[in-house]
């Protein structure tokens, strides 16, 4: 497993932490050095597979986590998917080659603040781990513009999503908590922006997937992007 840096925590306070995971070193290097030269950056560990992205988000709780899709041991959508699970509050970052809305979907079902193809140019990267540090979701612009395509499509052959007609049943609450939950906000913390108890955010978020017939987060977020709660 590669050096983990260790900070001072004084150093670090102000700034957002971040965990590389890719089993290029050569590539983790270039990040590396890319985002130390951000004042409120600090890169606090590197991991080469999936299985080590998860033990190291366990230990350093990173604010950020730019994961590799293609990862051994454990692939870069398992290893989000288990951080997600036991540490919400990491906000995970997806670097890929690949640019198509299956991947998209895919990426986001996992449980992924973000998209970023690996030829991206650098301040979008930064951009990406600024903003997934606030809890909002931040797509590639290509990957957004195909979002965008797609439901053009569907509105030009008339064929919408079929949960679009199901927005209009939606109570006012319940599209604050979607767009809340579509930024990446925890039941916990929609609770405390709402002044809500947990309980209730889950009973509202219960009563969207069955109106939008969504059966995860991903599939909440991916409806938010269509009816536009969520800006590309």
């Amino acid at each position: 497993m590669p050096e983990t840096a260790s900070p001072e925590k004084s150093e670090v306070a102000t700034r957002i932490t971040v965990l590389l995971a890719d089993d290029h070193t050569v590539l983790r290097q270039g990040i590396r050095a890319l985002l130390e030269t951000q004042p409120d950056m600090a890169v606090v560990g590197e991991a080469t597979n999936g299985r080590e992205a998860v033990e190291l988000a366990r230990k350093l709780h990173p604010a950020v986590i730019l994961m590799d899709i293609s990862m051994p041991i454990l692939n870069g959508l398992e290893a989000t998917r288990q951080i997600k699970k036991e540490l919400p509050e990491c906000q995970v970052v997806v670097l890929t080659m690949h640019e198509n809305e299956e991947y998209l979907v895919n990426i986001l079902q996992a449980g992924a603040t973000g998209y970023v193809l690996k030829q991206a140019a650098d301040r979008e990267l930064i951009e990406a781990v600024r903003i997934a540090s606030r809890g909002d979701t931040y797509l590639y612009p290509r990957i957004a513009r195909l979002l965008v395509a797609d439901y053009l499509r569907r509105v030009e052959t008339g064929v919408p999503d079929e949960r679009d007609a199901a927005y209009d049943t939606l109570t006012q609450r319940e599209r604050e908590i979607l767009k809340l939950i579509a930024q990446g906000h925890t039941n916990k913390e929609i609770a405390e922006l709402l002044v809500l108890s947990v309980k209730t955010v889950e009973n509202h978020r219960y009563s969207l997937m069955n109106k939008l017939n969504a059966h995860d987060r991903g599939e909440l977020i991916k409806y938010a992007i269509r009816v536009g709660l969520i800006q590309l």
